[in-house]
């Protein structure tokens, strides 16, 4: 079961007069800022003559070439001009490929709404990317709905990918307060809109396999029910086959205990959980077992295809997770390359 939080989200950022990307400065203390912003660092290298960060080979002299790159060492054993040739990471663009099924609304381990630390995430991830140049990408779909732009450069560009995600996840529900609307001092109840499409990563990992060729750092943001190759078969063969073609990772926002004390509502019940329900230890424990389970499963497939993942738990402790999930990343893929 997924717990409805008890209180609206944040406003959409939108209606600020800050834009996002300002706003995620504000939150970030300068050492997390530069040790994740550098995080960001190009994963792929490319060859290139004269000087980089690793040697590769040595190449014979051409016209053209930079005089300043030819080793006379070499050149002197070979009898004719040679220069060095090295390896340069190159940055990649990101792809924001976020989940925006009905299960993102519900409730989150530290009792917000989901779709806020979703959010939160990825407005993070694109202010890293703009600190670093790097273009900004954004899929984000579920079994009824597709939203797809392409990488660009610019802040208004990912300022605009992140008004979009927002306002996908917004349409979740109903009851979500703007400031300025009117609003009564009383917190209007969430409800999920009817027809609330189901979560269906499969597509969201299609979508970005297909349209998005140019090799990139994908970042999949959904919850610990996903991706699950039992509700969505198809998933497995895209995990395969975007790990293959993309830098994939995965950053999973933690799930609010299934039965837990102050959990009341179901995100796809019309009615309140009753009581007896709540406080029947015995439904409790095979309720979290089962989802215990589901989320091993969702981890081992992950683990299969070596994809780095993280489950995010709360704001606080969020550019941490990150950090520490882009590390692992780009040690793995260092060690790919070897």
């Amino acid at each position: 079961m997924r717990s409805s939080p008890p209180s609206p989200p944040p406003e959409p950022m939108a209606s600020f007069p800050t834009s996002r990307l300002a706003r995620v400065r504000g939150r970030l203390e300068l050492p997390t800022l530069r040790r994740a912003t550098g995080l960001l660092d190009g994963r792929h290298k490319s060859v290139l003559i004269g000087r980089g960060q690793d040697f590769d080979d040595l190449s014979l002299y051409r016209p053209g070439d930079d005089v300043g790159d030819i080793d006379w060492k070499a050149s002197a054993r070979a009898g004719q001009p040679v220069i060095k040739r090295f390896q340069r990471e190159s940055n990649l663009p990101l792809v924001l490929a976020v989940d925006t099924g009905r299960t993102m609304a519900a409730q989150a381990s530290d009792g917000t709404d989901k779709r806020d630390l979703a959010q939160t995430v990825a407005d993070t991830l694109a202010y890293l990317a703009r600190q670093r140049g790097d273009t900004v990408a954004l899929v984000a779909a579920d079994a009824g709905r597709m939203v797809d732009r392409p990488a660009r450069s610019g802040s208004e560009h990912a300022e605009m990918l992140l008004a979009l995600l927002d306002r996908q996840l917004g349409a979740l529900t109903t009851g979500r307060e703007v400031p300025g609307a009117g609003a009564s001092a009383e917190e209007p109840e969430i409800v999920l809109v009817p027809g609330a499409p189901a979560s269906r990563v499969s597509a969201v990992l299609q979508r970005v396999s297909t349209w998005h060729r140019r090799r990139s750092l994908v970042v999949l943001i959904t919850d610990t029910a996903h991706p699950d190759a039992t509700q969505d078969p198809e998933v497995a063969l895209w995990l395969r086959r975007l790990s293959a073609q993309h830098e994939l990772i995965v950053v999973q926002i933690a799930d609010a205990a299934p039965l837990g004390p102050g959990r009341r509502r179901d995100v796809e019940l019309d009615a309140e959980v009753p009581a007896f329900l709540r406080e029947d230890r015995r439904l409790v424990a095979q309720v979290e077992a089962d989802d215990g389970a589901r989320r091993a499963r969702v981890r081992a497939l992950l683990d299969s295809r070596h994809i780095e993942h993280v489950t995010i738990t709360s704001r606080e402790r969020m550019v941490d997770e990150l950090a520490d999930l882009l590390a692992r990343q780009r040690l793995a893929s260092s060690r790919r390359r070897r």
